[in-house]
């Protein structure tokens, strides 16, 4: 191509494929500036403008603004440091649009109202401080101001919410009912309840902390019981029953005796809400960890041989 050639705004739409209007606002903006002016004043353009106009179109096709673009073809700033700053916001972008995909299909999935499309989009669009607060808000209002099982607390308060960026339907539904949850008020007095239980327990000088290997005794000798089809009001649910409380006298230093099962009995029933039991399978699923089976039918059967026995263990001493 002649490097003298100038062409008119009307060369310039049928070369680039811009219309005459978009490329006449570059020109009265000084972004492509004309190169000369024909003898009746149309605006002339040499191949400079050509290339210049071409960069244009490209950059506007990236997103960036025209703000930008003069900047970057006046040499005020470097292609490397505008790629980085656009690279940062389409991260953004990016995210937000997936969060919309997976509430959208959350939705789909639910078949949810518009007012509860808008509370998933608002509670999904939350940031990671944002969830990590109404969690810790949560926990605050509830455990605040007691002695109550300091492993326990420091759990709840390591375990929070990661919502990823590339979220599942399944996620933001269980990050929606998470936040419900916490926000219920008949949840947080449940749990409240479980926290004031656990402070007078210290005050009598319990301070055994977690019991995961007590939680899987119990959960393999009544996962035993259930399977084996032994009713937890029957005459063969006492011996399981004794050895389960021959274990937490050993545990908590206590006697097995008529007492030490009244006083199992109002554990087991102040920590027996579903929904608490819920509010860390919800948590999994947020935070894509292998979600445990459910101890619910463990505990209630636990609970309910309890209840119907006489309190007395039934073996001789």
């Amino acid at each position: 191509m002649d490097g003298d050639t100038l062409f008119t705004i009307g060369d310039l739409a049928r070369r680039t494929g811009l219309t005459v209007k978009t490329i006449r606002f570059y020109s009265d903006t000084g972004i492509v500036p004309p190169t000369d002016r024909s003898p009746a004043g149309y605006r002339l353009y040499d191949v400079g403008a050509l290339t210049r106009l071409d960069l244009v179109r490209t950059l506007r096709d990236l997103g960036l603004d025209l703000g930008i673009i003069r900047q970057l073809l006046d040499r005020e700033v470097s292609v490397p440091e505008v790629a980085a700053a656009h690279a940062d916001a389409l991260e953004v972008q990016i995210r937000t649009l997936r969060l919309r995909r997976a509430v959208l299909r959350a939705v789909a999935k639910r078949g949810s109202s518009p007012e509860e499309m808008d509370l998933m989009h608002k509670l999904a669009k939350l940031s990671d401080n944002e969830r990590r607060r109404l969690i810790t808000d949560f926990i605050d209002d509830t455990f605040g101001g007691l002695d109550a099982n300091a492993d326990f607390v420091n759990m709840m308060r390591s375990a929070m919410p990661e919502l990823p960026d590339d979220p599942e339907p399944e996620q933001v539904d269980a990050w929606v009912e998470l936040a419900e949850l916490t926000q219920d008020p008949d949840f947080r007095a449940a749990v409240r309840r479980m926290a004031q239980y656990q402070a007078a327990e210290r005050a009598q000088s319990d301070h055994t902390g977690l019991h995961h290997d007590l939680t899987e005794t119990v959960r393999d000798s009544v996962g035993r019981a259930i399977d084996a089809g032994i009713a937890p009001a029957s005459a063969e649910a006492a011996p399981v029953i004794d050895a389960l409380t021959a274990r937490y006298a050993q545990t908590f230093s206590r006697a097995d005796d008529a007492d030490l099962r009244r006083w199992l009995l109002t554990r087991l029933e102040v920590a027996g809400d579903p929904r608490a039991e819920r509010y860390w399978h919800l948590l999994a699923v947020i935070n894509g960890w292998p979600v445990p089976p459910s101890l619910a039918p463990v505990f209630t059967w636990f609970t309910q041989a309890l209840r119907a026995g006489t309190g007395q263990p039934s073996r001789v001493e």
